[in-house]
């Protein structure tokens, strides 16, 4: 009989275990609601925004198209459904206007108050950046996650574009590898998102080295949300149809978007954690 070596499993739990025990706190549960109620917030003028400007100023009708496929690979099931379907209307998103700008640097800069204050614990760091440096440091992750988001959709409708002249044996399955093409650049650039936000929001210097890691393993865990939510949306749909009626795709925002603050804040936990007697940690 091979004998089982249990002592390789205390360490791993004792890496872990620090960063359950904050997941568990009360204070990262305030952190994680407070970004998810200004996601849900930034969410639609951020729709608004990016399709108004693939379809009013850029003339790219694939560039829609590709937002239409990450809304549906972001919410699957009857959400995904039905913000698909209503953006499909032109009469739905207006043109690109003021107010929508203004809506979404509000409600997005939003985001970054209290996840600042998160990192900033995390790390240490006891003193926060005054509202006017939070804000002018938001705006500047603003920017750069819109134009990354950007590049994923126009690599995603360039990606849709060279399917829609491939022959027709490619063609079928046309539908999987448009998805295909934007997994590869979409996964890559909110690992490059989540990076920017763990190596420049705090108020403290970090060094680029060590959250690069951690920015990729919770770059893979968001996408195997995903994957989670597609297996239990039918049963989520049922609870919260029930429970919310109209709200219910209001709150699914609401909820994922706590479940995703919470993996986020783990991992800049996970990254900030002294523990000199652990290398690994």
């Amino acid at each position: 009989m091979i004998p089982i070596n249990l002592p390789n499993v205390r360490p791993w739990w004792t890496r872990v275990r620090p960063t359950a025990h904050y997941l568990a706190e009360t204070e990262a549960h305030v952190y994680a609601l407070a970004i998810a109620a200004c996601v849900l917030l930034a969410f639609f003028p951020f729709l608004t925004v990016m399709i108004s400007l693939c379809r009013d100023v850029l003339h790219w009708p694939a560039a829609v198209q590709a937002i239409q496929l990450a809304v549906k690979d972001l919410f699957a099931g009857k959400a995904g459904e039905f913000i698909d379907y209503n953006i499909g209307f032109p009469w739905y998103i207006a043109k690109l206007s003021y107010t929508s700008i203004f809506l979404l640097l509000f409600t997005a800069n939003g985001i970054f108050e209290p996840l600042e204050v998160a990192l900033n614990r995390a790390w240490g760091v006891t003193v926060n950046r005054s509202y006017l440096r939070n804000q002018a440091i938001s705006l500047g992750l603003i920017v750069a996650c819109g134009a990354l988001a950007l590049l994923s959709l126009m690599l995603t409708a360039l990606g849709g574009e060279l399917l829609s002249h491939a022959p027709g044996s490619l063609a079928g399955v046309g539908a999987f590898l448009q998805r295909l093409f934007f997994k590869l650049a979409a996964i890559p650039v909110s690992m490059f998102a989540l990076f920017l936000v763990y190596w420049l929001l705090p108020n403290r210097k970090v060094e680029p080295g060590r959250v690069a890691p951690v920015a990729v393993v919770v770059g893979l865990i968001l996408e195997g949300l995903k994957y989670l939510n597609m297996l239990f949306t039918n049963v989520i749909h049922q609870k919260l149809d029930r429970e919310y009626k109209m709200f219910e795709y209001s709150v699914t925002i609401l909820l994922w978007s706590f479940v995703a603050a919470l993996v986020v804040l783990a991992g800049a936990h996970w990254t900030a954690r002294r523990d000199t007697a652990d290398p690994l940690s």
